[in-house]
């Protein structure tokens, strides 16, 4: 009994010792001089918590000795995270914060829309905004496939061996989007398909999106829209920032940023991106590698100059290089160009440099330019295809106030493009030599916004080319902008003409497949188009401190001289031509941001449009091209947790496939398919995070006879009649012939992945 008597007598002791170790957190919560009121305060990897009142204040009681990292959140606000230590010395650890208002969804700088920085909310131009925490919900290997997630826009694959492909908005192919790095036009021609690859994505600020034809201020190639990656600048990219993840299938990506001091007035910022995959995979069994297998190292390095004026001066440039194939499983390099083993090897070399220079003179004069060199060496089964393009681009802008109602843009612009290979596209009339494409496309525009009110506002914009080639080029555009008193309702209504000149390469992969002869039907006439689009936004914030926001739009684009491949007269040639009729893309898209304080964020977007060709009364929907397509991402965090859940996805509706005659019996049309992914990301502090998950959920993939007569790659087996057309036979009753072309979704199924990131930022 004296020593039961005594236990208890010690652990009451212990128990008075273990509870007066605790103590307790408060202080104010601010935005500027004003109290915030029901922003969520809560210490990280713990349950406790607690809301400010009305004067701001917070208190947090039963806190266990220790050292934590309080954290805020609270709509409209940017996120704080400060740390406290309670002790036996401290108590009642004190702590405030002063939040500064986020970038807000209508608040976000961008430059897309009128070549100068100006906020989401006073653009004239509808412009998204992505930032890279959008994409590390689902992480990919490249831009190509970050932009799945994007409503609106669809990474389309062009060839089922090679896996190249191409960025479509609303509807329209790859060549009609104008891909640009920091405002600079870097992909585009050649590098359309394999541009997007390689750019290291710790570097990347953010991306902006515009949709519809911006050649007023960007000219050729951004008919159907412009995507525009902005790198981080050196004085605020992080010291440090790495990111490597693999997944169950081999694949190996590594992203790496580095700011550093390149001298006493200089930042320098460099990125090295590097992806690996040599794991041949046949899952569908047609004998061919479901994904090629690929090597490709990716260098970038951007240096900012400190000078006198303030004014901005950067330099940055790139490398890329890459050696990919796919093909017949037992193929290797000893196979190249042979027709023993049919593979599709492809090596690209590639540099990149741009800047921007702001002159020393009182008036905002910038001076920018790009230049690339893109060299193309690849075998498409015994088909060589070599190709050099290099471009030179350079563009004179001058930006003044005339009164406070003018806000005007003048520029000078002059692009050289210099373009060869071993294909028809530079051959001389007569067959007989190699003639190379040399463009010169001088040119200069015009805008003036003009602010008749603070809810009214008008940009109007007209921009003159000469093409050495095809002559003049005049491309007017009108956007008229309305907002509301409280600025939570837009309203944009934008008029415009674009116009693309032809590269053939560009038009469609399937051109070099090896599997079909290309055709020229009379020279090609650059395209015109005209655009209206209608954008109305709404921003809510409700009372339980909740956002919905609401972005809509419906478009409509006519084409003239609409250049198209015809692949459907015959199945061993591609026909290109003008278009001797009209094409239309028109449809309707609507965005939905949900965010709550208790960690919830839900992004969706769904997108109906009708993309259709119309030639001798006839109207048929454009290949490859669906009427329907949803996006969502939905994302949960427990903030004192640490923990974040992210449901990634997307959902496309049939569209129509290219097959090889009446008697092909594939499916005309590709079926509702969809790619889901779920991701769980946990933080360690400030600088570690580790995330996993699944891609792929529900493991679907197109049908395994994609690929046309795989059996028979170099169709030794097929047989045709005296005008080239397949003539049925016992063993080829389809009339087929070997054709890769058949393809609208990736071949790569559920897959599980793991990342760790690491950031220093000081």
């Amino acid at each position: 009994m004296k020593h039961l008597n005594t236990l208890i007598l010690l652990l009451t002791v212990f128990s008075v010792q273990v509870v007066a170790q605790k103590g307790s957190i408060s202080g104010y919560v601010r935005s500027a001089d004003s109290p915030l009121e029901f922003v969520n305060v809560g210490l990280k990897n713990t349950s406790l918590g607690a809301s400010t009142n009305q004067n701001g204040y917070f208190s947090i009681k039963e806190v266990p000795y220790g050292t934590y990292e309080i954290t805020t959140s609270f709509i409209g606000f940017e996120t704080q995270t400060k740390r406290v230590v309670v002790s036996s010395q401290n108590p009642q650890g004190t702590v405030n914060f002063n939040l500064k208002e986020a970038a807000a969804r209508i608040s976000e700088v961008v430059i897309s829309g009128t070549m100068k920085e100006m906020t989401k909310l006073e653009s004239p131009v509808p412009v998204e905004v992505y930032t890279t925490e959008f994409f590390k919900a689902n992480p990919t290997p490249s831009v190509f496939e970050s932009m799945q997630h994007v409503n609106g826009v669809r990474p389309q694959l062009n060839c089922n061996v090679c896996n190249t492909g191409d960025i479509h908005i609303n509807g329209l192919e790859g060549p009609y989007t104008m891909v640009m790095i920091d405002g600079m036009p870097i992909v585009s021609g050649l590098s359309t398909v394999y541009g997007l690859t390689g750019i290291p994505q710790s570097l990347m600020e953010r991306v902006e999106v515009v949709k519809g034809p911006a050649s007023t201020l960007y000219g050729s190639e951004a008919v159907g829209g412009l995507i525009n990656i902005i790198t981080k600048k050196p004085s605020s990219a992080p010291l440090t920032a790495v990111d490597v993840f693999g997944t169950s299938w081999g694949e190996v990506n590594a992203d790496v940023g580095m700011r550093y001091a390149a001298a006493n007035k200089a930042q320098g910022l460099l990125g090295v991106n590097y992806f690996n995959y040599q794991n041949p995979i046949d899952n569908n069994s047609d004998n061919f590698t479901d994904v090629t297998l690929q090597n490709r190292i990716s260098v970038f390095n951007k240096l900012s100059f400190a000078r006198k004026s303030n004014k901005p001066f950067s330099v940055a440039g790139r490398y890329v290089y890459e050696d990919r194939w796919g093909g017949e499983m037992n193929w290797n390099s000893e196979n190249r160009g042979g027709e023993e083993v049919y593979g599709e090897s492809i090596y690209t070399s590639r540099w990149e440099a741009f800047g921007t220079y702001q002159l020393p003179v009182d008036e905002v004069i910038n001076f920018q330019f790009s230049a690339n060199g893109h060299d193309h060496n690849s075998v498409y089964g015994t088909t060589l295809y070599y190709a050099n393009q290099y471009i030179g681009f350079g563009q004179l802008t001058w930006n003044r106030l005339f009164g406070r109602k003018h806000d005007v843009l003048m520029g000078l612009a002059y692009r050289y493009t210099y373009y060869d290979d071993n294909t028809p596209a530079t051959a001389e009339a007569d067959g007989a030599g190699n003639e190379p494409s040399v463009t010169h496309l001088p040119g200069l525009f015009l805008q003036d916004e003009i602010i008749l009110n603070e809810q009214n506002k008008i940009l109007l914009g007209a921009r003159y080319d000469y093409n050495s080639l095809h002559g003049n080029i005049f491309t007017p555009r009108l956007n008229y902008k309305w907002t509301s008193e409280n600025k939570n309702n837009v309203v944009r209504l934008s008029v415009g003409n674009g116009y693309r000149v032809a590269n053939v390469f560009t038009e469609d992969h399937a051109a070099l497949t090896g599997a079909r002869e290309v055709v020229f039907e009379g020279e090609l006439d650059p395209e015109t188009s005209w655009n209206a689009n209608l954008n109305v936004v709404k921003q809510i914030y409700t009372g339980n401190n909740s956002f919905i926001g609401l972005d809509g739009s419906l478009f409509y684009t006519y084409f003239n001289n609409r250049i198209v491949p015809d692949y459907e007269t015959d199945p061993n040639k591609i026909f290109y031509s003008n278009l001797m009729g009209s094409a239309v893309s028109k449809g309707v898209s609507l965005n939905l941001d949900m965010a709550w304080t208790n960690g919830l964020k839900i992004l969706a977007g769904v997108t109906a449009m009708d993309v259709t060709l119309e030639e001798n009364g006839k109207r048929r929907r454009q290949l490859l091209t669906e009427q329907f397509t949803g996006v969502w991402n939905v994302g949960y965090t427990f903030l004192r947790a640490g923990l974040t859940v992210d449901y990634t996805g997307n959902l496309y509706g049939p569209m129509r496939l290219p097959l090889l005659g009446e008697l092909d019996d594939r499916q005309e049309y590709s079926p509702w398919w969809s790619l889901q992914n779920i991701q769980l990301t946990k933080a360690f502090g400030s600088q570690w995070e580790v995330y996993g998950g699944v891609k792929n959920l529900l493991n679907f993939t197109p049908p395994a006879n994609s690929i046309a007569r795989s059996f028979d790659p170099f169709d030794k087996e097929v047989q045709f009649d005296d005008q080239g057309q397949v003539v049925p036979t016992l063993n080829n009753p389809n009339a087929l012939t070997f054709d890769p072309s058949y393809v609208y979704a990736p071949n790569q199924g559920i897959r599980g992945f793991l990342g760790v990131r690491y950031t220093l930022s000081k």
